[in-house]
């Protein structure tokens, strides 16, 4: 498995991330289910895990845990990612009135110790600010990460969702660098490629992962995109043997910024076979042919 090394940080994570968010979900939910998943991903080179705090109302970070309370040898081999500053409207939580962020110095320090204890580690690899706060205080956001990094709870720190200049006040107030801001990046969420984002983040050392990068499986039925991509999928799928999914990886991860798609499959027969979309092999002219076919008309 390839690996990437964000920004100018010593951290590297496997090229394809994981992402927990749906472990909650179904009906089963035990700890030999949530062990099959990470092995299907570890015997693959996907070694690293995207969480977020608020993942399955709160819950998937103490299911992942509770497979590495059982298996703490598996921590050595993974890096562990995580998120916060939403606050949800939740039954944990009754006393909330409204869904809000939070990017306080007290609520980034409660959640990440709540993010070690559920995860049963000493450390996150990497802890993201989850979503942009218009109500942050930098100078205040900034030292807390900072502090958290010292502490060695934390190792490195990034950002996800964030505009240019959300990244650019953050880190003004921050000694330690931000090294990677994940955002949503697909076939069918474009705009990251041609509004400066990703050029910006190119040139401020930002490493970039995507989120949704199957567009929430409107790239495959049910869109005008759809209908525009499957041709193509179909020439794709003659030529090489792969699947509509992986071609639409393959797009992300052919680009020269060494995207890192986060992938959030909960079906483990799709797990096992992910690692194959860095085989597709995808020319300049074929990356502009979808990308055409997915915005329904040429470049200018």
């Amino acid at each position: 498995m390839q690996r990437v090394t964000l920004g100018k940080s010593d951290l590297s994570l496997s090229r394809l991330v994981y992402g927990v968010w749906r472990l909650a979900d179904g009906d089963d939910q035990s700890t030999a289910t949530v062990r099959a998943k990470i092995d299907a991903c570890m015997e693959q080179g996907i070694s690293s895990f995207d969480h977020a705090d608020i993942y399955g109302d709160y819950e998937c970070e103490r299911l992942f845990g509770e497979a590495l309370k059982e298996a703490p040898n598996l921590r050595d081999s993974m890096e562990l990612v995580s998120k916060c500053d939403i606050a949800l409207i939740s039954d944990k939580y009754p006393g909330r009135r409204v869904k809000y962020y939070d990017t306080s110095a007290a609520y980034i320090n409660k959640s990440v110790d709540n993010s070690l204890r559920h995860l049963h580690t000493d450390h996150l690899d990497l802890l993201l600010i989850h979503r942009p706060d218009p109500f942050m205080d930098a100078a205040e956001t900034g030292a807390a990460l900072d502090n958290l990094v010292a502490s060695g709870k934390v190792k490195h720190v990034g950002v996800s969702n964030f505009g240019v200049w959300d990244w650019k006040l953050l880190q003004q107030h921050m000694s330690n660098p931000l090294v990677v801001n994940q955002i949503e990046m697909s076939l069918l969420h474009r705009d990251p490629f041609t509004d400066g984002t990703l050029s910006a983040m190119q040139l401020d050392n930002i490493s970039a992962m995507a989120w949704s990068p199957l567009g929430g499986g409107s790239l495959f039925s049910g869109s005008a995109a759809a209908d525009r991509l499957q041709p193509i999928f179909q020439r794709l799928e003659s030529e090489q043997g792969v699947s509509s999914d992986l071609v639409a990886l393959a797009w992300l991860l052919s680009h020269p910024a060494q995207i890192l798609p986060v992938i959030g499959t909960n079906n483990i027969n799709r797990i096992k076979s992910v690692s194959k979309a860095l085989e597709v092999e995808l020319d300049r002219e074929t990356w502009f042919e979808l990308l055409t076919a997915a915005a329904g008309h040429e470049v200018p």
